[in-house]
């Protein structure tokens, strides 16, 4: 990600949104908390492009969110005022929707001035200092690798979740978003006071779901068994659902979108969910056509519910990219 040219005109960073499939393990006895089961997607997508310049100025969608992460890295590594940066915002993953865009948009901006002033700082390290990760290293793993991450939760010494597993997301699944443009999920204050609100899960529980992500969902992505993955998954999301509903006030956090992912079971597709804390939901299918006709479906049920709008995608299995122009 990092580039040793420092005469640069200009950086173009492109990360991708991911899917936050739902924590193992909520009960934390065994001194680990929290581990975590995502995939990057290949829309939307977070694109920006960054030229030194004398002061901090950026243009487009989330521009307020990006001058601060800006702010946060010259303030960590005690830059002059002479390390400015203009910085247009092309595309901007949507905000609290559950796809994880304020880590993507952290991390391009960051990796996009290290370029630039030729800093060397990780993904890692711009997580740390813009406070990103605090629970999941989710995002930070599909930046820098994108398919199908695993991390291993926080300990009493961690700075964020390690990637302790990463495998490829199969080409020929698809993935349907599902929006709710009438609802957001939990963010900032309102966050961290439902995880200090809420009880450590039993931990048979964290037991079975750890089980359910080792020896189902990883070994069905080898062997591109849908039908098991979607198990796992489903396990996964009723377990984490089912602990998060005092906070977000149900399984999922949008009622739309609960009903949505409903009629897509009683369809006959079991591999949804909802991703982080909503109200975005998810379902996985087995190819191109299958999607597109189920989106069709979709489109033709629920054409009276003008909040709702169905997205197909596939997995993205490379991190984000950066382009340097001099």
């Amino acid at each position: 990600m990092s580039t040793k040219q420092f005469h640069l005109d200009s950086v173009t960073v492109s990360a991708n949104a991911r899917l936050h499939l739902g924590f193992f393990d909520l009960n934390g006895a065994l001194g680990r908390k929290f581990g975590s089961l995502g995939v990057a997607l290949s829309e939307p997508v977070t694109r920006l492009t960054a030229c030194k310049a004398h002061t901090l100025q950026v243009i487009g969608a989330e521009s307020q969110r990006a001058e601060k992460v800006l702010r946060q890295l010259i303030h960590a590594r005690q830059l002059p005022a002479s390390y400015g940066a203009s910085i247009v915002i092309h595309q901007a993953i949507s905000a609290h929707a559950g796809l994880g865009s304020g880590t993507q948009l952290a991390l391009a901006v960051g990796m996009a001035f290290s370029a630039l002033y030729d800093l060397n700082l990780t993904p890692v390290e711009i997580a740390s200092i813009t406070s990103r990760g605090a629970r999941s290293g989710i995002g930070i793993g599909t930046f820098l690798q994108g398919g199908v991450i695993v991390d291993g939760g926080r300990g009493s010494q961690t700075q964020i979740p390690p990637v302790i597993a990463r495998a490829d997301f199969p080409e020929n699944w698809r993935i349907i978003l599902i929006y709710d443009a009438s609802h957001q999920g939990l963010c900032g204050e309102h966050e961290h006071h439902a995880f200090l609100q809420l009880q450590p899960a039993q931990a048979q529980v964290s037991e079975q779901l750890c089980r359910q992500v080792l020896m189902q969902a990883l070994p069905a992505l080898a062997e591109e068994d849908l039908p098991s993955f979607g198990r796992a998954i489903c396990a996964l999301q009723t377990a984490t659902g089912d602990y998060f509903a005092p906070a977000q006030g149900g399984r999922f956090a949008s009622l739309k979108v609960a009903q949505v992912l409903q009629f897509l079971e009683n369809q006959g597709v079991h591999c949804v969910g909802q991703s982080s804390w909503g109200p975005t939901g998810f379902a996985i299918v087995a190819n191109e056509a299958q999607a597109h006709e189920v989106k069709e479906k979709l489109i033709a049920h629920f054409c009276a519910e003008k909040a709702l709008s169905f997205q197909c995608v596939r997995g993205e299995n490379r991190g984000a990219i950066l382009d340097v122009s001099n």
